[in-house]
């Protein structure tokens, strides 16, 4: 077992930081770090100062095949492991993410544009997501039904085998250990491929590995983009089955792929969340919420409410408001503690973000704030945003209905309960919806008629992992979190006794 990875760690962050002598990031196979079997290699940015800090492999067909070879040795192994063995070795990667957290927050940062505290507080989601589904491996179990007829059914949960996860930029390292560790829990050998914009806290979740006593093969992480890594991935006839998050036009791609090879699909795609604000809430508590849900993360959380509705009475108030405590937030060097909101992901995301903003305005968009880029002083070569605010776009336009993922929201009055249902569903998204109102009875009525996935009542982003999270009509495919990921990554299979 390698000891003593926290001087790595360290030299890793120093040269990061440094970012004048970019390293090379590598693959896990094997339970090894290993080179690309290609010599072609993609440029990592830090986004709060534009420069390259590493570069990581793009790999091909051959590298996936050396991670299958891995997975189908260590299958048996791994499947037939108790369950208590299984919990130990994934609560001490939970443990070792706890141990490393200032490490991992300030790559995380470094890699994404997050600010540093909010990246402590996501590298501490992702260790929960191992602690909770260590424990989930030794609670599922199998149901039994008694028939009438003198006969008992017993229906099991088997491993499928070798799974694929793909997970995004926005939230690296805890939708990466989101889906991977149920996947382990449930009895998998897993081939994963993070984003190749934010590749490093999945390379230094590796050296964890290594370091937690996980046996080979059981996960490999690959490193590259999606059309040639990704594609690899979601086309191996060994892969059984794949779990996506990220945009919905690649999930079309992956569903168009993977669906007449007969794989099981668990798709988490796009989100244009409506937030409706009724005139009897908590406005206090609204507004703050309301700030946080529009922005956090640079507004790059597929969960956030982009399009917030307003009940008319109370929309001149909300917005003086709403204004007021949006022009206060710190846009700024992710390293500093007063800043709120850090840079975005990537040039090539900045400049989609500016774009959809100009957009905005072409469509007859009032810009209330915000909505140029913001200069950081020392890191003039940084991609920052102003938190923008736009009112007066009709609900059907372009700005409305696409997904932005950058720090932008839209405000629109409504007139009574039946006018803010429509104008949220008017929509082909369904992931998210937040509500504010302190009436009980409307808060059960309306949230019954909005089509998301997943409703808030008074609260954003309050979240318990035993609850299914995914979403309806263009958000995605199945559902993920507690039990529901747990069945995803397994196979039924009912055995009948006649007695």
């Amino acid at each position: 077992m390698q000891k003593n990875i926290h001087l790595n760690y360290i030299k890793k962050i120093q040269t990061l930081l440094q970012s004048n002598s970019p390293f090379l990031i590598q693959n896990y196979i094997n339970g090894e770090l290993t080179a690309s079997s290609n010599e072609e290699y993609l440029d990592n940015f830090n986004p709060s100062n534009g420069l390259i800090y590493s570069h990581c492999p793009n790999s091909n067909q051959t590298d996936v095949q050396l991670a299958v070879d891995a997975a189908t040795s260590a299958c048996p192994l791994w499947k037939n492991l108790p369950a208590e063995n299984k919990f130990i070795i994934l609560n001490r990667i939970a443990e070792l993410i706890d141990i490393y957290n200032d490490e991992l927050a300030l790559a995380e940062s470094s890699d994404q544009g997050k600010p540093i505290w909010l990246a402590k507080n996501e590298i501490k989601r992702a260790a929960q997501n191992f602690r909770f589904y260590a424990t989930a491996a030794m609670q599922f179990s199998s149901e039994a039904h008694i028939m009438e007829e003198s006969a008992i059914n017993y229906t099991i949960r088997q491993p499928i085998g070798i799974v694929g996860c793909i997970s995004p930029w926005n939230l690296p390292l805890y939708l990466f250990s989101w889906k991977i560790a149920p996947a382990l829990a449930a009895g998998n050998c897993v081939i994963a491929k993070p984003s190749e914009i934010t590749p490093l806290t999945a390379f230094l979740l590796s050296e964890i590995c290594i370091e937690a006593g996980l046996p080979k093969g059981v996960l490999n992480i690959l490193h590259g983009n999606g059309p040639v890594t990704g594609q690899a991935i979601i086309e191996h006839q060994q892969i059984k089955a794949i779990s996506f998050t990220g945009g919905t036009s690649t999930g079309k791609h992956i569903a168009a792929t993977a669906a007449p090879m007969f794989k099981k699909l668990s798709l988490e795609l796009g989100g244009k969340n409506p937030n409706i604000i009724f005139a009897d809430c908590d406005f206090e508590k609204m507004i703050k919420t309301t700030v946080n849900s529009s922005f956090l993360n640079q507004g790059e959380i597929c969960l956030c409410g982009s399009r917030i509705y307003v009940e008319k009475r109370i929309y001149d108030k909300f917005k003086t408001r709403f204004i007021d405590e949006v022009n206060q937030l710190k846009v700024g060097n992710p390293a500093e503690s007063e800043t709120k909101i850090g840079a975005i992901v990537s040039k090539q995301h900045y400049e989609k973000v500016l774009n959809c903003i100009a957009r905005a305005e072409a469509e007859g968009g009032n810009i209330l704030s915000g909505g140029k880029p913001k200069n950081i002083l020392g890191l003039e070569n940084g991609w920052y945003i102003e938190p923008t605010v736009i009112e007066g776009l009709q609900n059907n336009c372009l700005t409305q209905q696409e997904e932005i993922f950058g720090p932008v929201v839209t405000i629109t009055p409504f007139e009574n309960e039946a006018d803010a249902i429509e104008k949220a569903n008017e929509s082909i998204y369904g992931l998210a919806a937040t509500i504010w109102t302190e009436n009980l009875t409307k808060a059960h009525r309306v949230a019954g008629q909005i089509n998301s996935g997943i409703i808030w009542i008074n609260c954003w982003l309050l979240r318990d992992l035993r609850t299914p999270f995914g979403g309806m009509k263009n958000s995605g495919v199945g559902r993920e979190g507690g039990w529901e990921a747990m069945r995803f990554f397994t196979e039924q299979k009912n055995v009948c006794i006649k007695l």
